[in-house]
C-alpha cells in the first residue's frame, strides 16, 4: 500500500478513538452529577452526630423525595398532657384530678392516671437565621437566652438552625451554654424552611432520651425553600408523640412577603395539631418575655391517663374540660385533640 493512502487512515482511526474516549468522559462525569443529588433521610440512632452535621433537602418543589413514616405508638395506656392557662395567659398550677372531665369519641373517660411533677423533657429548639429575621434576630437571640434561664438542667436538647436547608447544631446535650452560643453566633441570611427544619427535629427526636419530648420553634413562620409542604408536615406532626410550640414575631400592618403573611397561619396549623401552641407579640421587646412564659408551661403540665376500650387502629377524638366551677369559663386548655389507637 501506498504511503500517501496509509496517512489518511490512521489518522481516521486516531479521531475516531479520541471520539470514543471523549464519549466515555462525558458518560462519568454525568453520572457522578447524578449522585451528588441530596435527599433527606431520617438519621439512624447509630448515625455520629457532630457540629457540622447538616441536611440539604432538595429546593426543587417537584423533585422526588422519601415519603413521610407516620409515627404510631401502640398503648393501654393512653396519657394526655395538657396546659391549663387563665385569662391572661399564665399557667395554672394549682388543679387536681378531680377539676378534670376527659372524653374520647364524646364518651365520658375515667382518669386512671393523673400527674403534675415536672419531668425532664428532650426538646428539638429550631432557630430561624433566615433573611427574613434580620431586622428580628437581636431580640430573637434575647428570646432564646430567657428560654434557657427557664429549663430544668435535665433537660435534653437538640440544637437546629434553618435558613434555605436546615443544619443540625448539636445533640442530645445537657449543655444549655454550648448550644446557646451555637445557635446565636449565626448571622441571618438566605431563604426559609422551616417545614423542613420541623421534619428533621421529628426524625432527631426518634433517638431521644426521655419520654416527654417537644419541638420549639423560633421563627416568624414564613416558609419559601421546604422540601416538604404544610399538608405532609401536618401529617406528619398529628401522629406524632410530641408538642411542637412557637414562638414569634408577627408585624400586623405590613408584611414584606406573602410567606410572612402567612407565617402566623402556617405555626398555629402545626402547633395546635401537637396540643401545643403559638406564642405571637406585635412587640420585638416582648419576644424575651414570652420566650420565658412558655418555658415555664412547659415544664407546668397535667398529665391525664386512661384505657381506652377500643382499639381499631382509628383516629380517636379526645377532648378536656376543665371541670370545676371556675375553670368552666376563664381557664383554657390546651392538649392534643386525637390519636391513633392501637389495632388489634
Amino acid at each position: 500500500m501506498k504511503q500517501n493512502q496509509v496517512i489518511p487512515k490512521l489518522s481516521r482511526c486516531l479521531n475516531l478513538v479520541c471520539l470514543c474516549v471523549l464519549a466515555l468522559l462525558l458518560t462519568c462525569f454525568a453520572q457522578s452529577q447524578s449522585a451528588d443529588d441530596v435527599h433527606i433521610v431520617p438519621r439512624s440512632g447509630t448515625a455520629s452526630r457532630g457540629p457540622t452535621t447538616s441536611v440539604a433537602p432538595a429546593r426543587d418543589p417537584s423533585a422526588q423525595h422519601a415519603p413521610l413514616k407516620p409515627i404510631h405508638v401502640d398503648v393501654d395506656l393512653v396519657l394526655v398532657p395538657v396546659v391549663v392557662t387563665d385569662t391572661m395567659d399564665r399557667p395554672v398550677v394549682s388543679l387536681r384530678k378531680q377539676d378534670f372531665a376527659l372524653y374520647e369519641q364524646d364518651k365520658r373517660q375515667e382518669i386512671q392516671y393523673f400527674m403534675t411533677e415536672e419531668a425532664p423533657i428532650s426538646i428539638a429548639v429550631l432557630f430561624d437565621v433566615s433573611k427574613s429575621m434580620s431586622d428580628k434576630v437581636a431580640m430573637e437571640r434575647a428570646a432564646l437566652i430567657e428560654f434557657f434561664k427557664n429549663a430544668n438542667p435535665e433537660d435534653e436538647y437538640f440544637g437546629i438552625s434553618f435558613s434555605d436547608r436546615p443544619h443540625f447544631l448539636a445533640g442530645p446535650t445537657r449543655s444549655i451554654d454550648e448550644l446557646q452560643q451555637k445557635l446565636i453566633s449565626i448571622e441571618p441570611g438566605g431563604s426559609t424552611a422551616m417545614l423542613d427544619a420541623v421534619y428533621l427535629a421529628a426524625s432527631e427526636l426518634r433517638t431521644a432520651h426521655y419520654q416527654r419530648k417537644a419541638i420549639v420553634i423560633f421563627s416568624d413562620g414564613g416558609d419559601n425553600a421546604s422540601r416538604y409542604n404544610l399538608g405532609e408536615i401536618r401529617s406528619l406532626v398529628e401522629e406524632y408523640d410530641a408538642q411542637i410550640y412557637a414562638i414569634g414575631l408577627f408585624d400586623t400592618f405590613f408584611f414584606k412577603t406573602f410567606e410572612e403573611k402567612l407565617g402566623k397561619k402556617w405555626l398555629s396549623d402545626i402547633t395546635d395539631k401537637t396540643g401545643g401552641r403559638t406564642i405571637t407579640v406585635d412587640n420585638q421587646a416582648k419576644l424575651p418575655e414570652a420566650a420565658a412564659t412558655l418555658s415555664r408551661e412547659m415544664r407546668n403540665q397535667y398529665v391525664l391517663g386512661y384505657r381506652p376500650a377500643v382499639a381499631d387502629g382509628k383516629w380517636r377524638k379526645i377532648k378536656v374540660r376543665v371541670a370545676s366551677a371556675v375553670g368552666e369559663h376563664s381557664l383554657h386548655a390546651h392538649y392534643k385533640k386525637g390519636y391513633y389507637s392501637a389495632a388489634k
